[in-house]
């Protein structure tokens, strides 16, 4: 037989004053609205003080912050990042001091390389799959490969191989190459592949050789970037897997080394949440100090705004 409910008499609530209660939104938290001919800056400090907003102004401050004190800016990124056209954002940024270093996974080499030599990248797999021309492009492949042998031979890694050869080579839109204003900046981009990912490791001119040995001396200058990262930033924008998987063994290496790296503030970009950004980006690396910080929505829109709102707060070198 099951219980009789209990009798509930509203006329006991015990009520309390709306006044004192805490309240997570204040009317001075709202947004204001726009007004025509505004600044960007007052585009930012006109969003509402509350959620993806709220981690958008502190993903720029701390950057701002990290730069003011030399500290670490690193971005890592997968190839979406590129093939959305946002080569150019990032080039600007590392022009103006905002970036420290740049990690990618393979396939971000790949059309790095492709917008330099053709101005065009990211073919149309479906079709291709089923025709089996997917991923045969002849001159990507044999300018991808010889550049990583000429990187394996000379004990560089796969980042500075590929940097090195956009650079001198016969690659009409340069200009807006990562990986070719990286190399004349002096800035480190280390490229982390998996064996097979890649449309040049099809290809007869691939050395899974010097695949491995110039990827792996990248996880080894990855690891001394990490180990000076402590009041620093790490950013990973649309790696999903591989990059944060690769920079939570640096961290593992660089902390085991004896090295602290421990007040970082990582952000990560996605458009939507996958769990291995959010536990080694977001929770794990933090957790004896600084602040993980997640902001969703489409790079395109995302980076831009990042970058803008860094623009405005930093000045640039020179000025």
């Amino acid at each position: 037989m099951s219980p009789k409910p209990i009798r509930i008499d509203r006329s006991k609530v015990k009520t309390v004053s709306a006044r004192r209660r805490q309240s997570k939104v204040r009317t001075r938290d709202e947004a204001k609205p726009h007004k025509p001919g505004a600044s960007f800056a007052q585009f930012l400090k006109s969003l509402p003080d509350q959620l993806g907003a709220a981690d958008l102004r502190l993903a720029i401050d701390a950057i701002a912050k990290a730069h003011r004190r030399d500290r670490p800016i690193l971005w890592g990124m997968g190839a979406h990042v590129i093939k959305v056209g946002l080569a150019p954002t990032l080039v600007d940024l590392m022009e103006r001091g905002l970036v420290s270093g740049v990690m990618m996974n393979g396939a971000g080499c790949v059309h790095d390389l492709e917008l330099a030599m053709m101005g065009q990248t990211s073919e149309d797999v479906a079709p291709a799959l089923d025709d089996g021309t997917f991923g045969m492009a002849r001159e990507t492949a044999l300018q991808l490969n010889r550049a990583i042998a000429a990187g394996a031979e000379d004990g560089i890694g796969m980042g500075e191989a590929v940097g090195r050869e956009i650079r001198n080579g016969r690659y009409p839109h340069k200009k807006r190459s990562i990986l070719a204003r990286a190399h004349d900046l002096g800035i480190p981009v280390t490229i982390h592949v998996a064996i097979g990912t890649d449309i040049h490791h099809m290809h007869e001119s691939a050395d899974g050789a010097a695949l491995g040995a110039t990827s792996y001396r990248d996880f080894e200058t990855l690891t001394g970037l990490v180990a000076r990262l402590d009041g620093g930033v790490l950013l990973n924008v649309g790696s999903a897997v591989i990059l944060p998987e690769v920079f939570l063994k640096a961290l593992a290496l660089a902390r085991n080394l004896g090295h602290s790296a421990r007040r970082i503030t990582t952000v990560n970009l996605d458009f939507i949440r996958h769990y291995r950004p959010s536990v080694n980006v977001v929770e794990r690396p933090t957790r004896l100090g600084g602040r993980g910080i997640s902001l969703v929505g489409h790079h395109e829109i995302m980076v831009p705004l990042l970058a803008a709102g860094l623009i405005e707060a930093v000045p640039k070198r020179g000025k």
